[in-house]
C-alpha cells in the first residue's frame, strides 16, 4: 500500500511519588478480569500476555469495560487486558508513567507533539499490517497522527460542528428551514428576539466568557467559506490572513446591534447557555456533537430543536467544516508487549464494535468504513450531526506555536471585543492581527519551534467527500 498523509528529559521522580500520583489519578472501573475469563471459557495452562490499558473517556467506560471483557474472553492470543479510567491531569500521569518505567501498554492519546518528542509512542507503521492501516488511508493527518512518515496513532471519533437551533423558534419567524447564509442567521436572530423578547427571548448567543465563543461559529463558518485557510491561516500563502473571519464577525456585531444577542453573553459560559436554550430562551448558537448527550440528560428538554451546518457568507461552501478529531490510541514506545497491543488495537477498531459504538451515540466516526455500515445512533438530536461531504479535517496550522511568541491580544479577544463594543474598527483590527501574527511566525520559524510552510496547492474543496457524502 502507497501511504497517503495530508500535508503539510526525561523527568526524575521517586517510586513513591509514582505510586501516589497513579493510585490518585486512575480507578479500575470493570469487572473482575480473571472471573470473567473463568466464567466464559476454561482457563489455559499457558502463561498469559497481560497488558494495562490507559482511557481518559468516562462517558464510554461501560461499553468500553464490555468489550474488554469480550477480548479477553475470546482472543486466542492467550492475552489479558487490563483497563484503568484516569481522572484529571492525564498528561502528566503518562508523563509521570514513562519516567518511572510504570507506563501503560496502550493508551488513549494525548497532547500529540509532546508524546512524540518524549518517545512515548511505537510506531504503528511496524505493529500493524499494510491492510489494517489502508482503511485509514488519506486520513492520517500530519502532527496529528504521523509523523516523518510514521504513524503513531490514528483517528476515531470527531467533533462536527452545527448551527444548533429551536425550531419552533425559527419556524415562527417565518423560515420553514435553517439559514443558509449569514444575512439569513442575522435576520432570523431579529425575529426571533422581536417576537419573543418580552418572554426573554433572544435569537442568538455564543459563551464569550473564553475565546470559544468566537472560535467555536468563526471556525466553522469561516473554514468552511474558504478554499485557502483555516484557524487564521493561509496554506496557500503559508502567512496568517485573520481576513477570513470578515464576514462572520460582521454578522455577529450586527446581531449584538440589532439588541438579537442574549444580553449578559461577555460573561456567559457554555452550560449556562445550554440551561438557557433548553428553556427556549434561545434561537441559534454553535457547538458541536456533544450536544444531544447534553440534552437527553445533564439539561433535558422538551423543546423542539435540531442542527444544521453552519451558515456562511452567500452560502457557497468552498472548503469543509472543521472536524476536531485528535489521536486515539497509542502503544507504549517502553512496552515489551507491543504485539499484544497492537492485536487488541486492531480488536478495538473492528467494524462492528466502532458502528455500534456510534448507533449508541458515544461518538460520531470520522473512518468512512464504519460510516457506511453504521445504523441510525439512538440518541436523539444527533442526525443532523452525522457526517457530510461539507466536513473535513484540515492540516495542522502553526496557530497554537505562534500565540507562544505573539506581543499583545490574541485574535480571539480582538474579534470578541469587536463583536462585543463595535471597536476597534474591524478592517484595522485585522491589519494589525496579520502584521503581529506575521512577526510571531516569524520568531517561531526561526527558532525552529515549527516546519510548516506554504503549500501554494492547498486547495480545501479537495477535503470535501473524505468523512461522509
Amino acid at each position: 500500500m502507497k501511504k497517503r498523509f495530508v500535508t503539510k528529559s526525561t523527568v526524575s521522580v521517586s517510586s513513591l511519588l509514582v505510586m501516589a500520583m497513579l493510585a490518585a489519578c486512575s480507578t479500575n472501573n470493570g469487572t473482575n478480569t480473571e472471573q470473567t475469563q473463568s466464567a466464559a471459557q476454561p482457563e489455559s495452562t499457558a502463561e498469559k500476555t497481560k497488558i494495562s490499558y490507559w482511557s481518559i473517556d468516562r462517558h464510554d467506560m461501560d461499553y468500553m469495560q464490555q468489550q474488554v471483557d469480550s477480548f479477553n474472553a475470546t482472543n486466542t492470543d492467550n492475552i489479558e487486558v487490563e483497563m484503568k479510567v484516569m481522572a484529571d491531569n492525564y498528561n502528566q500521569a503518562v508523563e509521570v508513567a514513562f519516567a518511572s518505567k510504570q507506563a501503560p501498554d496502550i493508551f488513549r492519546s494525548g497532547d500529540f507533539q509532546t508524546f512524540v518528542s518524549k518517545g512515548y509512542y511505537a510506531q504503528l507503521d511496524s505493529l500493524l499490517s499494510q491492510e489494517f492501516l489502508a482503511k485509514f488511508d488519506g486520513l492520517l493527518v500530519e502532527d496529528i497522527y504521523s509523523k516523518d512518515g510514521h504513524v503513531y496513532t490514528l483517528p476515531n471519533s470527531g467533533q462536527f460542528w452545527r448551527l444548533i437551533y429551536n425550531a419552533d423558534l425559527m419556524e415562527k419567524a417565518g423560515y420553514a428551514e435553517p439559514p443558509k447564509t449569514l444575512d439569513e442567521m442575522v435576520d432570523a436572530a431579529n425575529k426571533i428576539t422581536e417576537q419573543g423578547k418580552s418572554a426573554g427571548v433572544y435569537g442568538f448567543a455564543s459563551n464569550f466568557k473564553n475565546g470559544s465563543g468566537f472560535t467555536r461559529p468563526a471556525f466553522a463558518s469561516g473554514s468552511l467559506s474558504s478554499a485557502t485557510s483555516h484557524e487564521g491561516y493561509n496554506y496557500q500563502t503559508g502567512e496568517f490572513d485573520f481576513g477570513m473571519y470578515r464576514d462572520i464577525a460582521s454578522a455577529m456585531r450586527q446581531i449584538k446591534e440589532d439588541g438579537s444577542m442574549i444580553p449578559g453573553a461577555e460573561s456567559l459560559d457554555i452550560d449556562p447557555l445550554r440551561a438557557q436554550f433548553a428553556q427556549g430562551k434561545i434561537g441559534m448558537y454553535v457547538n458541536h456533537s456533544s450536544e444531544p448527550a447534553v440534552y437527553a440528560s445533564q439539561f433535558p428538554t422538551d423543546i423542539r430543536w435540531a442542527s444544521a451546518l453552519v451558515p456562511t457568507k452567500d452560502g457557497q461552501m468552498n472548503g469543509v467544516t472543521w472536524v476536531n478529531a485528535g489521536g486515539y490510541l497509542g502503544i507504549s514506545a517502553q512496552s515489551d508487549k507491543q504485539e499484544a497491543a497492537a492485536k487488541f488495537l486492531e480488536f478495538l477498531y473492528g467494524t462492528e464494535l466502532r458502528a455500534e459504538y456510534q448507533e449508541k451515540g458515544l461518538g460520531l466516526s470520522v473512518l468512512p468504513y464504519v460510516s457506511e455500515v453504521a445504523g441510525k445512533p439512538e440518541l436523539a438530536g444527533i442526525d443532523g450531526f452525522l457526517p457530510t461531504k461539507y466536513d473535513g479535517m484540515y492540516p495542522v496550522t502553526p496557530l497554537s506555536i505562534t500565540d507562544t511568541k505573539l506581543e499583545g491580544k490574541k485574535f480571539t479577544d480582538v474579534f470578541i471585543e469587536y463583536i462585543l463594543t463595535g471597536k476597534p474598527d474591524l478592517e484595522e483590527a485585522i491589519s494589525d492581527l496579520n502584521a503581529r501574527y506575521a512577526k510571531a511566525l516569524a520568531a517561531a520559524r526561526a527558532e525552529g519551534l515549527t516546519n510548516i510552510e506554504a503549500n501554494p496547492s492547498f486547495n480545501a474543496a479537495s477535503l470535501q467527500g473524505t468523512l461522509g457524502e
